[in-house]
């Protein structure tokens, strides 16, 4: 974030990606109450079974959510960039499901979730553009069940790379499908259901087929296209034009 930019700026662009706001409505978002923290990787914003009362934003930096399973083995089931709201699938309801964690340290908006309640009552396309991006939240996961429940390691691993990429390019924050990977080689195995050691196999078979190329954290893509088929990456599912069906107005 610039010195000049507003903390929620990111999180208005987020949502007009997909449903266009009114300049007031803009304003809205923008007036909205808010606290900024820095947060340092690891940390939880909120813990499966707590009680959502804050919704935290990305302001910069990256996050995960993520399930348990009985014996502690964990799976992470989103990623997600600056400009998310964390919290949305939260917003109505009274106990979180699952844990959010900071991927990396990371600047933090949190608003509270009765004042994102009363705007998206009060202004309906504010409602509309949430209800549009937990949509596409959930098309994210239903793909990612998908990626883990049928792609093979090479496919599993390929995809992710290529989803970060496109949904970083569209938010501005990257340059010709190169960023820099903000995961370990075991947070990536807990996203695609293998092992570290499978993890890093794959990368390794991935770099040698000339698909990436890796430079300490970097990741860049000399063959894009050659990367999609490897991943079977097919970005209609992130839904990244504006969403007309319904709209107010």
């Amino acid at each position: 974030m610039t010195a000049s930019q507003h903390p929620l700026e990111l999180l208005v662009r987020n949502l007009e990606l997909r449903s266009p706001l009114p300049p007031e409505d803009r304003e809205a978002v923008l007036n909205l109450p808010h606290s900024v923290r820095t947060l340092e990787a690891g940390t939880y914003t909120i813990r499966e079974a707590d009680a959502p009362e804050h919704c935290s934003v990305l302001v910069s930096g990256f996050a995960y959510r993520q399930k348990l399973t009985g014996d502690g083995s964990r799976q992470i089931v989103a990623l997600h960039i600056p400009g998310d709201a964390l919290d949305f699938q939260n917003l109505f309801l009274d106990v979180s499901d699952h844990s959010l964690q900071m991927l990396t340290r990371a600047e933090v908006a949190f608003l509270m979730i009765r004042d994102l309640q009363v705007l998206a009552r009060e202004r309906p396309a504010v409602g509309h553009a949430i209800l549009v991006k937990i949509l596409v939240e959930a098309s994210i996961f239903r793909e990612w069940v998908l990626n883990v429940g049928r792609r093979d390691s090479r496919s599993r691993v390929a995809h992710l790379l290529c989803e970060l990429g496109v949904r970083l390019d569209a938010e501005g924050l990257a340059e010709d499908y190169g960023y820099e990977l903000p995961m370990t080689q075991e947070q990536l195995a807990d996203a695609v259901g293998l092992t570290p050691v499978h993890v890093n196999r794959t990368l390794k078979a991935l770099e040698a087929e000339g698909l990436i190329v890796r430079s300490k954290r970097s990741v860049s893509f000399p063959d894009w296209k050659r990367l999609r088929l490897a991943g079977d990456f097919n970005q209609r599912y992130l839904h990244l034009q504006p969403q007309r069906s319904g709209a107010p107005g």
